[in-house]
């Protein structure tokens, strides 16, 4: 591989990428875009609580509940209250069994079983047993224990609750980074349709030359505005290695899909259509980040949920190297068998 060359040309792409007005002015105007929604949202959270509850039987202690700030909304089956847990429609979910009265009446320990979110604070966990020992107070007029049993739904976030708009941050990194698919599969096809790489190849330039300085330029323009983003909106503050690294592996994901798309494409509008349809595919996987439950398991096939993933668990919570190494091996996986195919589909192409 010849340095020389390879810098020319990565100058050369480079330059004519923000030569093309519509990608120069939708790159910085996206990357503003971006940051002025973060700023705008809410940095704090919802402190009221919405409590769902199934009972065969609703006791009229939880039907007479008048609190500032606490709700209690009836489901129809425990299948449908854990449901609305997982999908942060309630902090908590409350199944009585059908003897309650019976046995708060009889003086027995009812078995109560609660459901919780995986993010919910343990104060709002403590909060919720004392709403249910008071409303059976209320009921008997006289203390009694309730045996509460309790359930997390998803992976254990003990008092990391967060703001809506920093699960939010993840969702526009990653974006920044598949949007620039477009403008590199898009500098790729207006070359080749104008047969500019047929007449760099005559040159000492080789094809590995040449693939090279595409992936570089691709993987710049896709890593700098993410780690631009991620450091103005405080991605950075916590495990700001990980998260380099994560951002620069999706840097070359996103680059080999850039490449796959320049292969399909012919020309702008070609290039536009494969594009949003393969970006709406990648982006996907934010919704499990933003509305948690929203998506189910099946996700984990599509390449881009281990980068929102791992960049969601580092920023937001901490996460460190033994949480996420999974993760990140499976997406360098992706990186490479994406590229391989991007530049076979693409060599083939320029053939």
């Amino acid at each position: 591989m010849n340095l020389r060359i390879t810098g020319a040309l990565v100058a050369k792409d480079l330059s004519l990428f923000f030569r093309n007005r519509f990608f120069a002015i939708i790159t910085i105007l996206g990357l503003i875009f971006y940051i002025v929604i973060y700023f705008v949202m809410s940095p704090s959270v919802n402190e009221s609580l919405e409590i769902g509850l199934y009972a065969p039987v609703v006791p009229t202690m939880f039907e007479q509940i008048q609190e500032e700030g606490l709700e209690i909304k009836v489901v129809e089956s425990e299948e449908l209250l854990k449901e609305g847990v997982t999908e942060g429609q309630y902090v908590a979910g409350i199944a009585l069994p059908a003897d309650i009265m019976e046995s708060l009446m009889s003086g027995q320990k009812p078995k109560v079983s609660v459901y919780f979110a995986s993010d919910v604070p343990e104060e709002i966990k403590d909060a919720v047993e004392v709403i249910i020992r008071e409303l059976a107070y209320r009921q008997t007029g006289q203390p009694l224990s309730v045996k509460i049993s309790e359930d997390i739904l998803g992976p254990d976030m003990m008092g990391m609750q967060i703001p809506p708009r920093d699960r939010l941050r993840p969702l526009l990194a990653v974006a920044l980074l598949i949007f620039e698919t477009l403008g590199l599969a898009n500098l790729i096809s207006e070359e080749a349709e104008r047969r500019t790489v047929q007449a760099l190849l005559v040159t000492p330039m080789t094809v590995k030359d040449l693939f090279v300085a595409k992936g570089i330029t691709g993987i710049i323009l896709a890593f700098t505005q993410a780690t631009l983003f991620m450091a103005i909106v405080g991605g950075m503050s916590q495990q700001p290695l990980i998260i380099l690294i994560t951002l620069l592996m999706g840097a070359v994901l996103v680059t080999g899909t850039g490449f796959i798309i320049a292969s399909l494409g012919k020309d702008f509008m070609s290039v536009l259509v494969w594009g949003i349809v393969i970006f709406i595919i990648l982006f996907i996987p934010t919704f499990g980040v933003m509305f948690p439950g929203a998506v189910t398991g099946w996700v984990k096939a599509i390449p881009s949920y281990y980068l929102v993933d791992t960049v969601h668990q580092a920023a937001n919570f901490g996460a460190g190297w033994g949480d996420i190494w999974q993760n990140l091996l499976i997406l360098l996986g992706f990186d490479l068998a994406l590229l391989w195919i991007g530049i076979m589909a693409l060599r083939r192409k320029l053939q």
